[in-house]
């Protein structure tokens, strides 16, 4: 019987991932399928940023909310109406509090694009409630880590936690849909292996100081905000739990699409990757 449900990172890429599945999109329909019930999703999301305090969402009916601009039209008619979960965002809360954070409830926080469009894969029934928890700023890498451990216990209460942001996260570059970029799938390179250093020995030091060790790490993130959720999903796993990489390719030439799945799904459905 599992204790815990799985840890995501996943990358959400354009807005425009929502119509544009490429090679993520099946992927995460397959892995939420192979996953265990669970009671709610909750997805912390770089475009969810809130000064000095956490606010965890806990509106009953969220909306969804198109925070971007100068996309196709199809984009701004997509809904996606799961429901929300009020009461496991209370208990999102009170762990907040208990670790220290101020804490408050939004009961009129909507999903935002770095929630709902993945989840239009993840769960396209949308029948799965969501809830988000806000960045706090400011915020470090490492901030982003203890965030993450503070609300690792829900993993033991029916909630699949999900950082949604982005392997890379250049604006300029990808407005100028040049070519594939090579310092793209270096980057990523290093992140994957640094993950599995983090899973197979606890050891988080590489991740913490990725802009000074990983290559090309300021081209590939101007600003931390796109890579915090993976620190948040790192800090609310454990060392030793099995780890699948989901190779989505790379969008526009710039926007690595890769993401992971950390900890046990039905055993007879998915091998995790061998570390």
């Amino acid at each position: 019987m599992l204790t815990a449900l799985p840890v995501l990172f996943v990358s959400h890429g354009a807005p425009t991932f929502a119509v544009e599945p490429g090679l993520a999109g099946p992927q995460l329909t397959r892995l939420g399928r192979a996953l265990p019930p669970v009671d709610a999703v909750l997805v912390i999301s770089p475009h969810w940023m809130t000064q000095g305090e956490v606010r965890v969402a806990a509106s009953a009916q969220p909306d969804t909310i198109h925070d971007f601009g100068g996309f196709p039209p199809a984009l701004y008619a997509l809904r996606y109406p799961a429901p929300g979960h009020p009461a496991l965002a209370a208990r999102a809360a009170a762990l907040l509090g208990a670790a220290g954070y101020h804490a408050r409830l939004d009961e009129r926080r909507g999903l935002d694009h770095g929630a709902w469009v993945p989840m239009m894969h993840l769960y396209p029934e949308a029948r799965v409630p969501v809830f988000q928890v806000s960045l706090p700023q400011p915020l470090d890498p490492a901030g982003a880590l203890a965030l993450g451990r503070a609300l690792a216990p829900l993993r033991e209460q029916g909630v699949l936690i999900m950082g949604s942001g982005s392997m890379t996260h250049n604006l300029y570059e990808f407005r100028g849909h040049g070519s594939d970029a090579p310092y793209v799938a270096e980057f990523t390179g290093w992140v994957r292996e640094a993950v599995r250093t983090v899973m197979r020995n606890g050891d988080i030091q590489q991740l913490i100081d990725y802009r000074r060790l990983a290559p090309h790490a300021a081209r590939a993130h101007p600003s931390d905000e796109h890579f915090l959720p993976l620190l948040a999903a790192i800090g609310a796993a454990k060392a030793g739990e099995p780890l699948q990489v989901i190779d989505g390719g790379i969008t526009y030439g710039v926007l690595s699409m890769e993401s992971y799945a950390i900890g046990q799904s039905r055993p007879a459905q998915r091998t995790p990757e061998i570390l």
